[in-house]
């Protein structure tokens, strides 16, 4: 079995700086031997990626899509920096993922597929997980993912 930066390595893909939180929280926690991140945006080098509500006249949903798996990358970051590295990490448990949607948008699961999909390219399991559609999210972005992690055993 592969380790998590194994498969990090593999797609291509480099650990971002964990975001500084704007408001009062920290980026993940550690309770019970799991880690649970905070709501995490598409931000990539400090800039919002995917901006506005998904659906239609709006944001693409395959755009919105790509943003959920920044945000899954994100919260990758804060939990492995808690964790003392990504190889710590022994998979993910659960993700909420929210989607900034349109009144007539009803494709929010597919949109955090985005994120659920990097997770399981990386730890090869799958997880518990809820897609949830709202008005709006922080600094306007379309998506925002949160996940839990447990830690390895060994």
């Amino acid at each position: 079995m592969s380790l998590p930066s194994e498969k990090l390595a593999e797609l291509g893909l480099e650990l971002p700086p964990v975001a500084t939180p704007v408001a009062a929280y920290v980026p993940a926690v550690l309770d019970r031997g799991v880690i649970r991140t905070s709501g995490q945006i598409p931000v990539v080098n400090g800039e919002p990626v995917c901006i506005g509500a998904v659906g239609e006249d709006a944001t693409d949903p395959e755009d919105a899509k790509d943003a959920a798996r920044v945000c899954a990358l994100n919260a990758l970051a804060a939990a492995a920096a808690l964790a003392g590295g990504v190889d710590n990490l022994a998979g993910v448990v659960k993700v909420v993922g929210f989607v900034s949607s349109r009144p007539d948008f009803y494709g929010q699961a597919g949109v955090i597929n985005g994120a659920s999909e990097l997770f399981a390219e990386i730890f090869g399991t799958a997880h518990a997980r809820s897609a949830v559609g709202v008005a709006a999210l922080p600094l306007n972005v379309s998506v925002e993912v949160e996940a839990e992690f447990a830690l390895r055993e060994d």
